[in-house]
């Protein structure tokens, strides 16, 4: 009696099962080896899977680059816009942007120094979805700073774009060296001090410049002193 041949059972995951693993794989790697030296053997090895199931998801090695801090970028927007939610006043919601910013380059340098080193010098950058989401990132200090102006609390005259540029150049700057493994930052210390310089120069002066009844009172007094050095001696 011929036996029947029995078929081995192969257990395939989906495809985004298996694209979220490699990314996933691929995000370890990049962190801590950087991009030069990130392999897609190594990529492969930490994800479980051959090189080649790398190749049927992803173009090469940078495409998977930009993937993993899109990704990156999705995660923060969407923490971002749970607990943003809540925050009330104007200072505040500056300082929350500022304090998230700051404290998603000290959770993740790694990523923070591939967009600056690796991604952001892209010529065509400024063309990629990359970019679209980091507009979309940086755009609620925009919206806050016009809510503040509708609503009186913030000067006209000002440029909300400018603002965003300010913001996030200076975060820049103050945490340059410690991307470069050359210093280190408060992170408390450091959003309550951009929070408080930003604010202060776009926050509407409730105060005249010239108050009235002091302005009145000094010439009065300047009046009253000329009269005495005029008047006789007794």
């Amino acid at each position: 009696m011929a036996q029947t041949g029995t078929r081995r059972q192969v257990n395939r995951l989906p495809a985004e099962r298996r694209i979220a693993d490699i990314m996933l794989a691929a995000r370890a790697v990049f962190t801590e080896k950087g991009y030069n030296d990130a392999l897609i053997s190594d990529i492969a090895e930490r994800a479980g899977v051959v090189e080649g199931s790398i190749y049927r998801f992803f173009t090469n090695k940078r495409d998977l680059l930009v993937r993993v801090v899109e990704h990156w970028y999705e995660e923060m927007i969407a923490s971002d816009d749970e607990q943003f939610a809540g925050v009330r006043g104007t200072w505040n919601r500056i300082r929350f942007i500022i304090h998230h910013h700051l404290a998603s380059i000290r959770r993740d340098p790694a990523l923070s120094r591939l967009v600056f080193q690796e991604l952001r010098p892209d010529p065509d950058y400024r063309s990629t979805r990359l970019f679209q989401l980091n507009q979309a990132y940086t755009h609620r200090i925009i919206d806050v700073v016009k809510a503040g102006v509708a609503e009186g609390e913030l000067r006209t005259d000002i440029s909300p774009s400018l603002v965003r540029d300010m913001v996030y150049g200076c975060i820049e700057h103050r945490t340059w060296a410690f991307l470069r493994n050359e210093g280190d930052f408060e992170l408390d210390t450091t959003a309550d001090g951009i929070t408080d310089i930003v604010y202060r120069g776009l926050v509407v002066d409730r105060q005249p410049l010239h108050d009235p009844v002091s302005d009145t009172l000094s010439r009065l007094e300047s009046v009253t002193a000329r009269l005495e050095r005029l008047a006789p001696s007794v």
